[in-house]
């Protein structure tokens, strides 16, 4: 659970996750046409699936099993492992570092661990290169050798990015992004 105050927190906390009942609810799916039994499966909030999974009311067994969303699914790992540019993170969850973060508090995976860390890795690489290359090209053109129309602006070069890579990117402040040297 994040801070009280960070409205990431709170956005990730409210995004819906899939979990299965390990009993029966009576009028649970009410709404969802499901009846409630053992085993329905339902998309709750973070926070609430989180809390029914980790509750043991009767000492043997949790009201319900927690699933991984999604966005963190062995398809879409396997897309990040062959090729990360191709996956829209943003489409497959608003809020897609945080969310994976939380999951790898309540699972033990060290696959996703690895593909998340080489994630944000090749993606900070990729992006300081981009920076670098928009330094050199708006500096040839005050030495007035730039032609045409092929500049590109940061916010292109952020189009993208979730709010805690956008965060690490502020708090760098101008000293860091501004030096104009390559990162290798």
């Amino acid at each position: 659970m994040g801070s009280y105050y960070n409205i990431d927190a709170i956005l990730t906390d409210a995004q819906k996750v899939p979990c299965t009942f390990e009993l029966s609810v009576p009028n649970m799916g009410y709404l969802q046409g499901n009846p409630g039994e053992d085993g329905s499966k339902v998309e709750l909030p973070l926070w609430l699936a989180e809390m029914l999974a980790v509750s043991n009311p009767s000492g043997n067994s949790s009201l319900a099993t927690l699933d991984l969303p999604q966005a963190l699914s062995q398809r879409v790992m396997n897309a990040l492992k062959a090729d990360p540019k191709t996956v829209d993170l943003r489409a497959q969850a608003q809020h897609f570092y945080n969310i994976g973060a939380r999951m790898l508090e309540l699972f033990e995976e060290e696959e996703m661990v690895d593909v998340l860390t080489d994630l944000d890795t090749g993606r900070t690489a990729v992006r300081s290169r981009m920076i670098y290359t928009l330094h050199a090209m708006q500096h040839s053109r005050v030495l007035g050798t730039m032609h045409g129309d092929c500049v590109a602006t940061e916010q292109d070069m952020s189009r993208g990015e979730s709010g805690h890579q956008k965060a690490v990117k502020q708090r760098s402040g101008p000293s860091d992004r501004d030096q104009g040297t390559p990162i290798p």
